[in-house]
């Protein structure tokens, strides 16, 4: 049977941060990877703009409103937009940047540009949700999302990677700018990725404030940020050569850091502390607070069920999968 008419399906993928989280927003580098793990979306043809059986409004929907302005014409026949997510919300793994990206690359079908770079797709999702967040976003996830594989962000152009592009924001304080770039990957079909997710929401902006109300009552722990920047330039050199043993290494060693700085929580350091045993590294990853933390192992089953003995929810991947496309 053919696929239905007007019918368009597209999906992208979760999001891992394995170093560099809050020391991005002060210029140093962040590696984070695409899970298996997915977000999907059908459009189908209705007689309203529709999300889940209710009326689309940029209030309840601003990504998607966002989108829908900027890549549909007005006379675009309307749509019902089915969305199923493997990505749990509010954890840290990116489940909004999927979405954004996702709708993003179904909007183009539907619209006939197909051949929209990745470029231009990850720069839409990105300013869909700065939109959202109320001006202000890293592209981290977005470009993560799109591209799939490794994604690397840093204030300047790292020369241990592949630059993509330089994505820029206007944002309230005024312009930021990054540099996007990937990562040839060695990959090892030994390696697993199991995240264990604590249910506790912790918005990144209060962690986010946490970090600054810290370096400001007491400068000199900029120290401790530039030392997760050196932290996540040890974690790349690792990655590029395949040694998963020194990038476990880097991974304890990053949360070591941002333990410090304030942002893990018990339940946080309950599965990491459960985790570790049959670990080559464990971390928080994203803001902190609550969400998930990361364990890099060779033993997926064992660490899973130590994790979930813990109290967590846990989801296993590979590393560096498939970025959005539509299906």
């Amino acid at each position: 049977m053919g696929v239905e008419a007007g019918l368009q399906k597209a999906s992208a993928p979760a999001k891992c941060i394995l170093f560099g989280e809050h020391a991005v927003v002060y210029g140093e580098p962040a590696v984070a990877v695409a899970l298996e793990q997915r977000l999907h979306v059908q459009l189908r043809p209705s007689k309203t703009w529709s999300v889940g059986g209710s009326q689309l409004q940029a209030k309840r929907h601003p990504h998607i409103a966002a989108l829908k302005a900027a890549l549909l014409e007005d006379s675009t026949p309307p749509m019902s937009i089915q969305i199923n997510s493997d990505i749990p919300r509010a954890s840290g793994l990116g489940s909004s940047a999927a979405l954004s990206t996702a709708v993003a690359r179904a909007f183009a079908t539907l619209s006939h540009q197909e051949t929209v770079t990745n470029e231009a797709l990850s720069m839409l999702a990105h300013q869909a949700e700065a939109q959202a967040q109320g001006g202000l976003a890293s592209p981290l996830d977005t470009s993560t999302s799109t591209e799939g594989g490794v994604v690397v962000l840093s204030d300047t152009k790292e020369n241990s990677c592949t630059w993509l592009y330089t994505r820029r924001l206007a944002t309230p304080s005024g312009e930021r700018v990054w540099e996007v770039h990937s990562l040839d990957l060695k990959r090892d079909d030994g390696i697993y990725l199991v995240l264990g997710n604590t249910g506790v929401h912790a918005p990144t902006s209060a962690q986010v404030a946490l970090v600054a109300a810290a370096l400001e009552e007491s400068p000199e722990r900029m120290q401790e940020i530039k030392a997760i920047g050196t932290v996540s330039r040890r974690g790349l050199d690792a990655l590029q050569r395949g040694d998963y043993t020194a990038v476990g290494h880097a991974m304890s060693e990053n949360h070591v850091l941002l333990r410090n700085l304030g942002v893990s929580s018990l339940e946080l350091e309950d599965l990491i502390r459960a985790a570790l045993p049959t670990s080559l590294g464990v971390k928080l990853t994203g803001a902190g607070g609550g969400g998930c933390m990361v364990a890099l192992t060779r033993h997926p089953k064992e660490t899973a069920e130590a994790i979930e003995l813990a109290g967590g929810r846990t989801f296993v991947s590979r590393i560096g999968n498939a970025g959005a496309h539509a299906d």
